[in-house]
């Protein structure tokens, strides 16, 4: 929970990047579905010259698509696993019921025109400067660590890159050709370490899950811990939650260690305080929305998020995966007091300067003042 004054911060590099993103879509075609296992695909876009610039991404940067079915309006973001100056290529396993996943995997051929929001995420190596990169990974996780290991081994020669990826079976590995391609490309510069849970691997250490006793193992058998520049932890909650024990064991600086969730729901968010169970016609916040310029105030109810209520009112609220992960949807509590139970993308300095996630906070004082353009 966040008691929020009307002070200007200061705010980090990353805190202005995420400050300036707004949802902006495109219609793309789509240029190439390749098939990387049973159920997943990678799925490429064409771009039209004009947009060139727009769609220029940086390694490890997502899409969000958008598809829209009368008056819903649905998102997904997916993670770029394409190096940086090829054409947009995103990474999907389907998830069953899932409405695009499901779309992508089984129907989805070139051609077909898609809505897809310009690049975005902070979860980027700086290419200009060498250093060895620890990649560690499990499932889908691998979709942006493809993109950031190759675009680092091929910004520098001196670059290094070790990646640790766990899966169930080699069945279920994607991208298992383009991994051992870079590996015979950078036979020096790139280790790979293939862990799966439910198949014998290579060796012991390589047999089991990516679990914390087996990362503490991996790094200290692989890895010059001190000589390691960066770390980058993708896929599910449990699995980053315990490499960043592993590291933080190992005295690894935080800001060494950048990390990205995929199936944040797999985490509980933190027990709400105990207050009167509203109704239907429960308690409200007299809510102020400061959105491109323009203020709407509404009586907004305190047993739903700020972002689907405010969508409500202002249709153009920004927001993508709605898990707390991406940041898209920030704003900033400039007056009042709103409950966020749960934060993956903010950074602590945003927290303290008084900015949630709207689509993890609820309304918790009688007004309350949401500026989204802060």
């Amino acid at each position: 929970m966040a008691e929020l004054t009307a002070q200007t911060p200061a705010e980090s590099g990353a805190a202005v990047a995420r400050r300036r993103t707004r949802p902006v879509f495109h219609t793309l075609r789509i240029a190439d579905v390749e098939r990387l296992c049973a159920d997943a695909v990678a799925v490429t876009f064409t771009v039209p010259e004009a947009l060139a610039g727009q769609y220029a991404f940086r390694a490890g940067q997502s899409l969000t698509l958008r598809r829209r079915d009368g008056g819903r309006d649905e998102r997904r973001s997916y993670s770029i696993c394409a190096p940086v100056g090829a054409a947009p290529r995103i990474g999907v396993r389907e998830v069953p019921g899932g409405l695009f996943s499901s779309w992508l995997v089984r129907e989805a051929r070139p051609g077909d025109p898609v809505e897809v929001m310009v690049p975005t995420g902070l979860f980027t190596p700086d290419l200009t400067v060498p250093g060895h990169h620890v990649l560690i990974a499990a499932g889908s996780g691998i979709t942006p660590m493809v993109s950031i290991a190759e675009s680092v081994l091929a910004a520098d020669d001196r670059s290094r890159v070790t990646l640790f990826y766990g899966n169930r079976r080699t069945d279920t590995v994607m991208f298992a050709d383009e991994l051992a391609d870079l590996k015979d490309a950078y036979r020096t510069r790139f280790q790979l370490a293939h862990v799966l849970s439910r198949e014998p691997g290579e060796a012991d250490l390589l047999s089991g899950r990516l679990d914390r006793e087996r990362l503490a193992a991996l790094v200290g058998a692989l890895i010059d811990v001190p000589g390691a520049d960066h770390w980058w932890l993708c896929g599910p909650y449990g699995m980053v939650g315990d490499a960043r024990e592993v590291l933080d064991g190992l005295d690894v600086p935080r800001e060494r260690v950048h990390q990205e969730l995929f199936f944040a729901d797999d985490a509980e968010p933190p027990a709400p305080p105990r207050r009167a169970e509203p109704t239907a016609d429960g308690p409200v916040s007299e809510v102020t929305l400061t959105l491109d310029g323009r203020s709407t105030t509404a009586a907004l109810p305190r047993d739903r998020s700020l972002l689907d209520s405010a969508a409500r009112v202002r249709a153009d609220v920004p927001f993508a995966c709605k898990g707390g992960v991406c940041g898209t949807c920030r704003a900033r509590i400039t007056d009042g007091e709103a409950d966020m139970r749960r934060n993956y993308a903010l950074e602590p300095s945003e927290v303290d300067a008084g900015y949630v996630l709207t689509c993890q906070s609820y309304p918790v004082s009688e007004r309350l003042t949401v500026d989204f353009d802060s």
